[in-house]
Order: C-alpha cells, then sequence, then structure tokens
C-alpha cells in the first residue's frame, strides 16, 4: 500500500485541510468511518478523558502514578473524532466555524464586557 503524505511537523493545516487529511487516512488506513453514532460516543470518551486531566491539573484530584497529564493528546483525539463527524455530516467546519463566530459576536458583543461578574479578574 503507497503511503499518502501527511503535513509536515512544521505545518498547521486548516480546518479544511484537516478535514480533508482525516478522510484521506481514514480510506487510506481505518478501511471505513465508523458510524455515526459509534463516532459520537468516541467523541464523548475523549471528552472525558481531556476531563479527567483538567481535573487533576486544575482541581482537587491529584494524578495518580503513570497516568497521563498532558491535554494536548486529548485535546487532538477530540478534534479527530469532531472531523471524522463533519465528514460524515458533510459539514464544512470552517464555514461552520466562521457563521458560529459571527453569532456569537453579534449576540455576544457587548454582553461579556459588560458583565460585573468577569471585571477586575486577573485570570487569562
Amino acid at each position: 500500500m503507497q503511503e499518502k503524505p501527511l503535513p509536515a511537523p512544521n505545518e498547521s493545516p486548516t480546518l479544511h485541510e484537516a478535514q480533508a487529511l482525516v478522510d484521506m487516512w481514514i480510506k487510506t488506513y481505518g478501511v471505513r468511518y465508523f458510524s455515526e453514532l459509534t463516532n459520537m460516543a468516541c467523541l464523548t470518551e475523549e471528552v472525558g478523558e481531556l476531563a479527567r486531566i483538567i481535573a487533576r491539573r486544575y482541581g482537587d484530584q491529584s494524578f495518580k502514578a503513570g497516568e497521563v497529564q498532558d491535554p494536548a493528546d486529548e485535546m487532538a483525539d477530540i478534534l479527530w473524532v469532531l472531523l471524522c463527524l463533519a465528514n460524515q455530516t458533510g459539514t464544512d467546519l470552517s464555514e461552520a466555524f466562521r457563521r458560529n463566530l459571527e453569532k456569537k459576536t453579534k449576540r455576544d458583543g457587548t454582553r461579556h464586557l459588560n458583565n460585573p461578574k468577569l471585571k477586575n479578574n486577573t485570570q487569562q
């Protein structure tokens, strides 16, 4: 089987390119997409794994010996499954993100700026 090129380590694919890369990988190495329902369950599982890391890093629990502590891989797993679901449902995530940002800007353009709960907060 001929391997298809993946992006170079210093390249950052756009959402559109990432969707195409995932589709190419699935068709080359994955045989086929899992069903949408299975991928939704996988997405939920990956979010739970990220939640565990966040709870231990920023919450009251501590990490167990040998437990993964870096959220980056879990975030990438979440993005992977989300890209799969987007491909399966015919969703252009670049366009969906653009529309969502526009919606949030119209709806919340001043709401957060005027929220006294967010004033004088040193958190980034």
